[in-house]
Order: structure tokens, then sequence, then C-alpha cells
């Protein structure tokens, strides 16, 4: 937790780590604090735009559309390298987000999977947006992601944070997929390194690495998949390369990440939602133990029988 650091600072701390910085127009008084609280900050969140064109992206950025008004960062790193800062204050970028993100990004822990709206990250994150159309196949120069690196570790810096501090937009709301085209996790190993330490021991969902499978399975959604696997659809986007999340096929085999579940051993008359309610906090999360087991009659259930769980 800490107050924002000044407009002056923000400059000064992004100059200091190497970085070309442009201003913008009266960047420094463009903001949205009319519309609610900015700070304290916990942390930095990474975007990508969806846009081609660098002037294009910074207009876009620094303006907005007419249902969500700029700026949308603070500031826009551009496919040359270069920050362009917009606006500084609160900013439209984050939205609302996970809880649980929020407290594991203050306490620089492992991220939870998100899977909830209710926290404003607006207040709580210095955002940057990153051109880039954001469908898998636009690349991202090496110039731009050492510019992504040295933007968020300025702002950790500064702020005396470290790596677990960075996160993507994927990693806090639930069904975004930004930033696409690398993983956070290993953004999070640059800045890290950058900091001039190791990386912490275990990074956030998306950087998980696939050692598991799962079969898709009828009315199978990403989303569920990522849920009962305790990680997080961007993360399964990333391991399987999915070009289009939405389209599942029934047979279709996943990698999925396999540090995230437990073994459960079925004792005499349990049943799947009694094991939810004892060991995930929620009966009605039944059907993800169904799902992880792909256990086609989830009333039939064996004593000595070892199920997988997902992350609670």
């Amino acid at each position: 937790m800490a107050d924002p650091m000044s407009a002056a600072a923000f400059l000064k701390a992004l100059r200091a780590e190497g970085l070309t910085v442009v201003e913008v127009g009266d960047w420094r008084n463009h903001n949205r604090n009319r519309k609610g609280p900015w700070g304290p900050v916990h942390g930095v969140m990474i975007h990508h735009t969806v846009t081609k064109g660098s002037a294009r992206t910074v207009e876009i950025c620094r303006t907005g559309y007419a249902s969500l008004p700029g700026p949308l960062c603070h500031g826009v790193i551009t496919k040359d390298g270069r920050v362009y800062l917009v606006g500084y204050g609160r900013a439209n970028h984050a939205g609302s987000g996970d809880d649980d993100v929020l407290a594991a990004v203050i306490g620089e822990t492992a991220l939870p999977a998100d899977n909830e709206a209710n926290s404003d990250g607006n207040r709580s994150f210095y955002g940057f947006e990153c051109e880039n159309l954001g469908d898998g196949k636009d690349p991202w120069p090496a110039v731009q992601l050492e510019a992504i690196e040295k933007a968020a570790a300025a702002v950790c810096r500064y702020h005396k944070w470290n790596e677990r501090s960075v996160i993507g937009h994927s990693e806090w709301q639930p069904g975004k997929v930004d930033p696409r085209g690398f993983t956070m996790a290993s953004m999070r190993a640059r800045v890290a390194k950058r900091l001039g330490k190791k990386p912490s021991s275990s990074g956030g969902g998306s950087g998980s690495s696939g050692s598991g499978s799962y079969t898709v399975r009828a009315g199978d959604t990403l989303w569920a998949i990522a849920r009962a696997h305790g990680t997080t659809v961007p993360t399964l986007v990333d391991l399987n390369d999915l070009r289009n999340p939405s389209k599942l096929a029934p047979g279709q085999k996943l990698r999925v990440p396999g540090a995230a579940t437990t073994t459960y051993t079925v004792a005499r008359g349990d049943t799947l939602w009694s094991i939810a309610a004892s060991r995930l906090g929620d009966g009605n999360r039944w059907r993800e133990i169904a799902k992880l087991n792909g256990l086609p009659d989830a009333d039939e259930l064996s004593p000595g029988q070892k199920l997988k769980l997902p992350k609670k």
C-alpha cells in the first residue's frame, strides 16, 4: 500500500530506468479523479490496446471513447519502445476485478485465479497500455518488451515493491485476455532481474507450465475448466495457443497446469456435494470435481476412490 507518486516523480522514475518518454499535452492533470479516488496504489497493470499505429493508439488512450472516456491508462508503450504519458491520476484502465487478486498483489504472494469483479482497480493500479492487436499473431518487438519491463520496474523500484506487484489485465478481471502474446510470468521474471534479484519462487497464474492434460467434454467452457484446475482462462489460452477460446470441441485435449490440484480419498457416505462443501468451502462446486475427474456419474463414488480436487 502506498500513496501515488507525484507526476514529476513518475516521469523521473521512468527516465531514470532508461526509457524514452514523450509527454502528451497536459498529461499531468488529465485524469478521472472527479469520478472516484486515486490511491492508495498497490501495483502495475499491463494491457494490450487492440489497435494498430502509434499515433492513433496514443490518441485513443488519451481521449478514450464516448462510452469509456480517457485517459485509458497512464502510459502508452508503442512498438518502438517509447512511453507516451497521456494521463496521471485515476484512469479508466483496470475496471473492477477480484479482491483476492488485490490481496495477493498487496501481500506480494502468488496470484489466485480471478473469478470475481468486486474491487475498484482504477484507484489501485498504475496502468500501461501496450500497442498490439492482441490477436496472438501480432509480434511484440524486443524493444517494446524491454520498455514494458523497464516501465514496470521503474514503478516497483520507486515504491520498493517486488515483481509480484506487476500483473496483467487478464489476471485481474474475469474474461480479459490481455496482454496476449507473452506471459506475465515471463515479464515478472524480467522485472525481478532488472530489480536485481531472482524471481520469486512462484509467479502468478498466467505463468504456470502445462504439466497435465484435460479432455474436453460436451458443455465445457474454458472458464469452468480453468476454475476446476485452479488456474485462469489466459493461462489455458497461452498453454494451448487457442485462437478462439470460446470454441471447444468434445474430445479436444488441453494442457493444464499440474500444480493446482490436491488429492482426496473418498470415505463411506461421501457425496461430491459434501466433499466440495468440506474441502472447497462451497458444495455447489461439486460439478468442478466431477469435471476434473471425468466422472460420468456423479452419484457413483466408492470408498477409497482417489479424487483430484481443484484449488480452493
